[in-house]
């Protein structure tokens, strides 16, 4: 298996080549150069194994040479046994054709779990075999810090920077960043939005020298496994629900377009989904754009669902490689003038294209609390505020195809407990708090607030990182920074 960037102008690599780069070096994401498909008779296999053998049925051929399937599927086997459900996404019928994927029960509580877990795990597997070490270095919104957090703790070959928008996460989220006591953990509170917090990112990305100093590489979904790893949960819910024998819908709120472009390349990969509804917070380019085909920047505002809260959506430059047929000039041109004018409209023929499958819905935060109090009144179920925008564009996108008797499920992207204050202020009542979570409060916080500049968050991860250590090592000096 072989993967291309997104913008056309940078090497093919292998597997374990995209793992440890992320980004391309031209700016681009990768993707992969053919998509493996699994027809009717592989999927009808697929539906009575387990989700980790599900795991490595469908993801391994991603993988490919670069990790033997008997080692690979011990590492997807050790990824999921800190899950707390069997089945590890567990459906739950919510009546009138509409269905709960419960994407929580991973160590912090959200989805990026069902993908980081594996990821931490594949980073140390090939540095191990390399004998190298990287520096990590991602932006969070809420989750994906977190989540990268946890799945890379415990792996001596690599430190984690992770940049999160000050005052702009749940407590919560917060605190289970920054209560993490590691020698490889930093992170940094940048005092900006998310959409700034990446684009800090993919500047040093962009940086060839410092890039190279520091051996970067990413967790956030700009990183191809990140993709891989979720592919897994559309499949297990559809074949659950009849698959390949019937076509299936999915629901699912999205800022960074990350989570639903993997139900995309599920699509790819030969699952029957009908159609991919998109749910956004009040900070709606993806809805706006799948509604006129334009997609235009706006100021970021905060709410109740911030792992939402962004307006650079930068995983639809995979979908947009696909839209252009893959001519990587093409998408270089368009996201250099959407970089500069804040807009990027499509041709009729492209958003025509976009639009047979993908469909978009807005919530504000008011609509957000109704529909946690109405889903609880109804059902007994607590929602977080993105599985809530979620259910609520299952909801109002989704009736026609469960008309058809085609069953729409809706991701639930994260536990209640990690929002307490939106879910008691939409019920009146405090949510119950999960072991996991209850002593966070009296756990020190450790994390530096540096201002949205690039130098100085460059500087910040020159000083701190093991691999300077390492290089000044090999090169005969001394070294500030701390050692592996």
């Amino acid at each position: 298996m072989r993967y291309i960037s997104s913008r056309g102008d940078a090497p093919a690599l292998s597997f374990d080549e995209v793992l440890l780069t992320g980004l391309a070096l031209d700016g681009g994401l990768y993707v992969p150069e053919k998509w493996p498909r699994f027809d009717a008779a592989a999927l009808r296999d697929m539906a009575s194994l387990s989700y980790v053998e599900q795991v490595v049925r469908l993801t391994h051929p991603f993988v490919g040479k670069a990790i033997p399937e008997a080692a690979y599927a011990d590492l997807v086997v050790d990824s999921y046994s800190a899950f707390d459900h069997d089945p590890v996404a567990p459906l739950v019928d919510l009546g009138g054709g509409i269905h709960l994927m419960e994407l929580f029960h991973g160590p912090t509580l959200a989805f990026k779990d069902y993908a980081l877990q594996l990821v931490g795990r594949l980073f140390n597997h090939v540095l191990e075999s390399r004998g190298e070490r990287v520096t990590i270095l991602g932006a969070t919104s809420g989750d994906t810090g977190s989540a990268a957090i946890s799945g890379c703790v415990a792996c001596p070959l690599v430190d984690v920077f992770m940049l999160h928008p000050k005052g702009r996460v749940s407590e919560v989220q917060r605190r289970q960043m920054t209560t993490v006591d590691a020698p490889n953990v930093f992170n940094i509170a940048i005092d900006d939005d998310f959409d700034c917090c990446q684009d800090l990112v993919k500047t040093l990305f962009n940086d060839t020298a410092f890039r190279n100093d520091m051996r970067l590489s990413a967790v956030n979904s700009i990183n191809w496994a990140r993709i891989m790893a979720q592919t897994v949960y559309y499949f297990s819910a559809a074949l659950s629900l009849g698959a390949p024998e019937h076509e299936v819908s999915f629901a699912v709120p999205t800022g960074n377009f990350g989570n639903v472009y993997a139900g995309y390349a599920a699509r790819c990969m030969g699952l029957p989904i009908k159609r991919l509804i998109i749910g956004s917070n009040h900070n709606d380019i993806l809805t706006r754009f799948f509604d006129s085909g334009t997609m235009e920047m706006h100021e970021v505002t905060p709410s109740l669902s911030p792992s939402m809260d962004i307006q650079v959506s930068s995983n639809f430059e995979r979908l947009l490689f696909d839209l252009y047929n893959r001519d990587g000039k093409r998408v270089t041109a368009a996201m250099a003038k959407f970089r500069e004018s804040g807009r990027l409209k499509l041709d009729l023929e492209c958003y025509r294209t976009a639009y047979e499958l993908f469909s978009a819905c807005c919530l504000d935060d008011e609509g957000t609390l109704a529909a946690i109090a109405q889903e609880y009144k109804n059902t007994g179920i607590l929602l977080d505020p993105h599985s809530a925008i979620g259910v609520y564009a299952a909801r109002q996108l989704g009736g026609d195809a469960t008309a058809e008797g085609t069953p729409v499920v809706a991701l639930a992207t994260a536990h209640h407990a990690k929002f307490p204050e939106a879910v008691e202020e939409a019920i009146g009542m405090p949510p119950q708090i999960p072991e996991s979570l209850a002593g966070l409060a009296g756990f020190k916080e450790r994390f530096q607030v540096l201002p949205a500049d690039v130098d100085a968050v460059a500087a910040y991860v020159r000083e701190h990182a093991a691999v300077m250590a390492q290089t000044a090592r090999g090169r005969g000096g001394e070294s500030e920074g701390k050692t592996p």
